[in-house]
Formats: C-alpha cells, sequence, structure tokens
C-alpha cells in the first residue's frame, strides 16, 4: 500500500520528525497548507503541549496581488513562525527526500463563513452554518480556485489532498458541540441541504418553487424529529432528485474550478464517501468525481465490519485506475484493538494507499500504533 502520514505545517521542524517519518517508511507526508480552526497536541515538542489555532488559517503568504478584489481572502495564523510556516515544512521534507502532499481544506472555514454569512450553508430554518460555505456560491469557488494556486506556488508536491471538497452540513463539531445524538440520520441529512439564495435559484431553474421546497423541509424535519433511529425521510422523489443534483452541480463546478488550479503536474487525492448525501470533511462523491482523480479517500477510523465494506464498496464501484485510499487514525479516544491486523483487512478489501493520521499527534505512547499500520501497509 501507498503511505501517506499527516501533519501540521508546526510538526516538521520538531526535533526527530524527519527521522520518524522516516522509520514508518512513508512515501509522502501530507502538510496543512490551508486548515480549520483547532487545538492540536504537540506530544514530541520539548516546548509545550498544543498549539492553538484560533481560526481557520492560510500557512502559505497571503499575497495581496493574489487576493485583490477577492469576497473571500484567507487569514494568516499568528501562532507560527514566519508567514510561509506551510513551505518551510514541505522544503524541509524534501531536502530530507520525503516527498510532499499539499493538504488543502476548501470549505470548512468559520471565520470566513462568520465574516460573509450570505456564502455559508443556509438550512431550511434560515439558520446559518458559519463553518460550511457554499459550493453553489460563484464567491466560494473563486476563493477555493485562488486558495489551491496559492498552495501550490513556488514548491514541489507529489500529490495534492482536497478535504471538504463540497458541501458541509449540519453534524460538524463546532466549539463545544451540544448536538451529539439529538438528531437522527435522517433529520441530520435534511438539515444538512443548504437553501441559500444560489442553492434556492438553482432549484428555481429546475422547476422547484423555493418557499415551497423550505417548507417541506421544515416540515419533513418536524415530522421526524420524534424518532431517534429513522434514516428515510418522505420527500416526494422528485424533489429529493433536484436537490441532490443542483447540491452534485455545485460540487462539480467547485471541483473543477480547483483542478483548474492544480493542472497537470502532482496528484489529485478526494477525500471523499459513497453516500452521495454525506456532507463534511469527507462528502459525498458525485457521479463525474472519479472522472477527475487518481484516488478517493475513505473515512475508516471506526474499525470493523462497516469500514472494511465500505472499502469493498468503493473498490467495486470507482475505475480500477482510481486508487481507493483508507484514512485511519492512531489518535482516536478508543484505539484501534489490532492496527496491523486492521489495515491488513482494508488491503485485502482493496484499499491502495494507507492515509494515517496523525505524524504530530500521536506522540510516543500512540507511535506503535502507527508503526504497525506501516508495518501491516508495506506487507
Amino acid at each position: 500500500m501507498k503511505l501517506v502520514g499527516y501533519a501540521y505545517p508546526w510538526d516538521v521542524p520538531t526535533p526527530g520528525f524527519v527521522e520518524r517519518a522516516q522509520g514508518l517508511g512513508v512515501d509522502e507526508v501530507a502538510v496543512a497548507v490551508a486548515y480549520h480552526s483547532a487545538r492540536a497536541a504537540t506530544p514530541w515538542s520539548p516546548d509545550g503541549t498544543s498549539v492553538i489555532a484560533r481560526h481557520a488559517a492560510f500557512y502559505r503568504p497571503v499575497r495581496a496581488e493574489a487576493w485583490d478584489g477577492a469576497v473571500l481572502r484567507p487569514a494568516p495564523p499568528d501562532w507560527v513562525p514566519g508567514p510561509d510556516s506551510a513551505g518551510h515544512a514541505v522544503r524541509t521534507l524534501t531536502a530530507a527526500g520525503i516527498p510532499a502532499a499539499a493538504w488543502i481544506v476548501l470549505t470548512h472555514n468559520s471565520l470566513l463563513g462568520g465574516r460573509s454569512p450570505e456564502l455559508a450553508v443556509r438550512n431550511c430554518f434560515d439558520e446559518v452554518y458559519p463553518w460550511a460555505l457554499c459550493p453553489a456560491q460563484d464567491a466560494v469557488r473563486t476563493y477555493a480556485a485562488v486558495l489551491t494556486a496559492e498552495s501550490l506556488r513556488d514548491l514541489e508536491f507529489s500529490s495534492v489532498i482536497l478535504e471538504a471538497c463540497g458541501p458541509l452540513g449540519a453534524v460538524h463539531q463546532h466549539q463545544h458541540e451540544k448536538t451529539d445524538g439529538v438528531w437522527s440520520p435522517a433529520v441530520a441529512r435534511l438539515l444538512s441541504i443548504c437553501c441559500c439564495a444560489a442553492c434556492a435559484a438553482g432549484w428555481r431553474a429546475a422547476g422547484q418553487d423555493p418557499d415551497r421546497v423550505r417548507a417541506a423541509l421544515r416540515a419533513e424535519v418536524r415530522r421526524l424529529i420524534v424518532d431517534l433511529d429513522t434514516t428515510v425521510d418522505e420527500l416526494p422523489g422528485e424533489l429529493s432528485d433536484v436537490l441532490l443534483t443542483t447540491r452534485q452541480q455545485a460540487v462539480d463546478a467547485l471541483r473543477a474550478a480547483v483542478l483548474e488550479r492544480i493542472g497537470r503536474g502532482p496528484r489529485v487525492v478526494l477525500h471523499g464517501a459513497l453516500d452521495p448525501w454525506v456532507t463534511g470533511a469527507l462528502p459525498g462523491l458525485t457521479p463525474r468525481a472519479a472522472d477527475d482523480v487518481d484516488a478517493v479517500v475513505l473515512q475508516n477510523w471506526a474499525p470493523g465490519r462497516v469500514s472494511i465494506d465500505a472499502v469493498a464498496a468503493a473498490r467495486a464501484q470507482l475505475p480500477e485506475r482510481v486508487a481507493v485510499g483508507s484514512y485511519v487514525t492512531a489518535v482516536a479516544a478508543n484505539p484501534v484493538p489490532d492496527m496491523g491486523a486492521y489495515v491488513t483487512d482494508l488491503a485485502k478489501a482493496g484499499a491502495a494507499e494507507l492515509h494515517l493520521y496523525h505524524l504530530g499527534l500521536a506522540g510516543p505512547a500512540r507511535w506503535p500504533d502507527l508503526q504497525a499500520a506501516a508495518t501491516a501497509a508495506h506487507e
């Protein structure tokens, strides 16, 4: 299996990082170039225990000439030294002979969504999700395209890994999250349908009245809210088709704008899910997505049959030239009981790439899990 380890820009300069990555035998290190807010543990740092990234930030220079006239403009971080911490990390890896991948988070940006709520996902109750920029908005697609181009500028990358290349929805960690366990899968899916002006224009073009669409969504949410287990709604089939088709058209347009800036050089790796209704960091694939990318990475953090079957289904559905990647974590609250055996099962199901989370967050106590995963991936 191809082995990709994930890291933040501040992880790479930490003493011993390069040697640890080499010891795992990674084929690439994915460096977060544009990333959302986080409090990230730094167990290998001699100087502290965490980095607090207070807001979504761009870890390369925010050049005025590149963003001149842009409605959305990324913010620089003041919690890392220098204006190009990602560039420094990539150059360090390159000098050590380790290929680097550009890990770019596109539509997850609470800072920009809060500043421009008209460009964020808006549910059927007219509530804004500031963490979720809507792909149907022209300004969001322009932002994603420029962000990608600026991420890659003057650096050598073997791959570009696209996270949140699509819509985020109702169920996503936000500050101190107090919505866990409240919504059934069906309700969460309905509350994740964006009802902003751009999305409504798409419905209208498809023959649907936006006010009636919003009313139908609200009514169905209220009907289903009494049941925590329901996975199926009763929206008219024609309406569901329009909602999904318009969403997928927006996602395809977002991806096309980004791919145009990537060009023909590096591999394109897309974080995604087989269920077309999924929102989040790994959003549902559109029918056209596989034609545009070299690999699709699935969320396989939870070990077991569900993840293994998802890999097998992806391998069966995606074209043979598109690699299936498995995203696994060594820093979950409940560790994988046997990481090596789990990785072996994922490979047997059809995963050709192992994406390891996370080379910086996994400290000495969790490093044996990364070593077990790497060993199994190399077998």
